[in-house]
């Protein structure tokens, strides 16, 4: 196995971290595993592992994802390259990470492979973590709340069909923060990446509210206009 061949003073080992994000519970949270196996066995972990010599990085991360959660076929765009030399007491590891954003109804993770257990955590409070993947989930927490301002991700964390007061708590959820609402729907709208439904879906009392979908490629667009959202 790869793990016999971490050795100090050796070329480095490599390995993929995927950081999987999710609406749940009206907070945002990330997936994790409880580690089955030394190093930090029973400890908290990002799901990931070494990459094998015939596959790519993308590749070593969608197979150990499945692998540890059961989780396939979701979009992994790379985050960051993780190298600090104690980083991994068997010695000389670089993790190149991966974030996600699936909507919590698409995504049923079961444990398997190494990992002795899987479930959700609140982002503002997960339980210890092994190696350096607080610092790994900092950084993708921080990623993703800057791309909100250049990109429409958070449609990510949506079903295809939507209203834009759900849009705008996915928003609020993630930044921390409430958003005013006439402004928010102005800006949204401005963008030209919204297609409005027939019909209507009705909450309590209130009138039907308006149901949207994203137009194909309505992040390429929104880049290509250079739109800045400031809310």
């Amino acid at each position: 196995m790869v793990d016999a061949q971490v050795a100090r003073g050796s070329n480095p080992a490599i390995t993929v971290d995927a950081v999987v994000f999710t609406i749940r519970e009206g907070c945002l949270q990330v997936l994790l595993i409880r580690r089955g196996r030394p190093p930090f066995q029973g400890r908290w972990a990002l799901p990931g592992g070494f990459v094998e010599s015939s596959e790519s990085l993308d590749q070593a991360a969608a197979r150990e994802l499945e692998e540890e959660t059961g989780v396939s076929e979701i979009y992994l765009e790379q985050l960051y390259s993780f190298g600090h030399p104690d980083r991994d007491p068997r010695g000389r590891v670089i993790s190149v990470a991966y974030f996600a954003l699936v909507p919590a109804k698409e995504v049923q993770p079961i444990a398997d492979d190494d990992a002795s257990e899987v479930g959700w955590y609140a982002v503002s409070g997960p339980p210890p973590l092994a190696f350096d993947h607080d610092e790994i989930l900092r950084t993708a927490t921080a990623r993703l709340r800057s791309k909100l301002e250049y990109t429409t991700v958070a449609f990510q964390l949506l079903p295809s069909r939507f209203t834009l007061g759900e849009l705008q708590d996915v928003y609020e959820i993630i930044l921390g923060r409430p958003l005013d609402k006439r402004n928010f729907r102005r800006k949204i709208l401005s963008l030209g990446v919204l297609t409005e439904w027939d019909g209507g879906r009705r909450t309590g009392r209130h009138r039907p509210a308006r149901i949207y979908s994203p137009i194909p490629d309505h992040a390429d667009r929104t880049r290509e206009k250079g739109t800045i959202f400031s809310f």
